[in-house]
């Protein structure tokens, strides 16, 4: 089937409407730039011809009820369908404690954008003829209450029941919040990395690839990255609250030949009316605010630096994370030791062949291709 079309993805947007912020010390997202930079965005992509929009997550910063509102009735708006599916902000209890709504509650305020059924977390749709959406939920607790990025059974087994009937020659878009694939390295073990994973990955990959399915958008990490594995592609989008306040547009087109492409570019918001200059600012937010957060990477596995000497080599990493979160970085700390210095390395976006790989935020995927040669990934992930 011959498919062009565009669409959008806005992902994290952590809407926060200006008297729900909470004032925490050393936060990472910039919450008061999420309602304007949400309108910005919105306004630009009416604008194009877009067909639809995919919102994979962490649309509210705590799952309050009026933001929640807010935003569905903000996208009901739009001259062109939005989805969306819940990230774990959007659902941080399992009941509602009054002030954010509770796990059951979600679909409820989302019922033109993807939830017809109410009451169930998940569901699939023809968006375009030969075009199905699959929005996944990935937000679970267990029977402590703790939350955990998880796929449940029940829903697996009704996703493997909607893939194995789906047309042959359909195109599937899965989306969903936790990443399926790793975009940082060892990032299904690591300590600090492995919370943004789907616990079950392999089980939802497995499907997947028996299925034939290659696309998969997720959010959750706040970093612009795309990973490949066994012929299936996990596009993650950054934060619009969060260094470099991303987006992606998306063009499916299919050539002469028959050979089906999906074109990304990602723009970027760099300034508003209150922070007309945003992309310094909020680069240095972050920068301000890691610290703490690179000693304890530099302490924990695979390094196990002793957290005096973390603490040294912490402000050489003041922008790390911001500058991870870009996409498409090369990183050399050459004043590190030579095995801390290597292991930064492997955050490089390269290809096998150690050559830079710009993938992360403009590129060409080919899709419909199987068992082709991983076009992005982080060396070592």
């Amino acid at each position: 089937m011959e498919l062009n079309f565009r669409f959008a993805v806005v992902s994290d947007p952590h809407v926060a409407l200006p008297h729900t912020i909470w004032d925490v010390p050393n936060r990472f997202h910039m919450l008061e730039v999420s309602i304007s930079a949400l309108e910005l965005v919105l306004q630009q992509l009416t604008e194009m011809e877009l067909d639809f929009l995919l919102l994979p997550g962490d649309l509210t910063q705590h799952g309050e009820a009026e933001n929640h509102i807010w935003l569905a009735n903000r996208l009901a708006q739009l001259p062109f369908p939005a989805y969306v599916i819940p990230g774990n902000h959007d659902v941080p209890l399992a009941v509602t404690d009054g002030k954010s709504i509770g796990w059951a509650d979600f679909p409820q305020y989302y019922r033109h954008l993807g939830y017809e059924n109410p009451h169930q977390h998940y569901y699939t749709c023809h968006i375009l003829p030969g075009v199905r959406l699959i929005g996944l939920n990935s937000n679970q607790f267990d029977a402590e209450g703790k939350q955990i990025g998880r796929l449940d059974d029940a829903q697996l087994a009704w996703l493997e029941k909607v893939l194995t009937a789906k047309a042959p020659d359909e195109l599937v878009l899965v989306m969903v919040h936790h990443n399926v694939i790793e975009h940082l390295p060892d990032q299904a073990q690591h300590p600090m990395g492995r919370r943004y994973m789907l616990e079950n990955a392999p089980e939802l990959l497995q499907i997947l690839r028996h299925t034939g399915v290659q696309l998969v958008f997720t959010g959750h990490l706040h970093v612009q990255d795309i990973a490949h594995q066994d012929g299936i592609y996990d596009i993650t989008t950054g934060s619009l609250v969060s260094y470099p306040h991303p987006y992606r547009i998306f063009q499916f087109r299919t050539d002469a030949e028959g050979q089906q492409w999906l074109e990304i570019a990602s723009p970027r918001v760099v300034n508003l009316p209150e922070f007309p200059n945003l992309s310094q600012i909020s680069r240095n937010w972050t920068g301000d605010r890691s610290e703490q957060f690179m000693i304890r990477l530099l302490s924990s596995p695979p390094l196990c630096i002793p957290p005096t000497e973390a603490k040294k080599l912490a402000p050489h990493l003041r922008y790390f994370w911001a500058d991870l979160a870009s996409g498409d970085g090369i990183f050399d700390f050459p004043e590190f030791p030579p095995a801390v210095r290597r292991y930064f390395h492997r955050f490089n976006a390269t290809n096998g062949n150690g050559k830079h790989n710009f993938i992360d935020n403009c590129t060409t995927l080919p899709v419909g291709v199987r068992n082709r040669v991983a076009v992005s990934h982080h060396s070592g992930s």
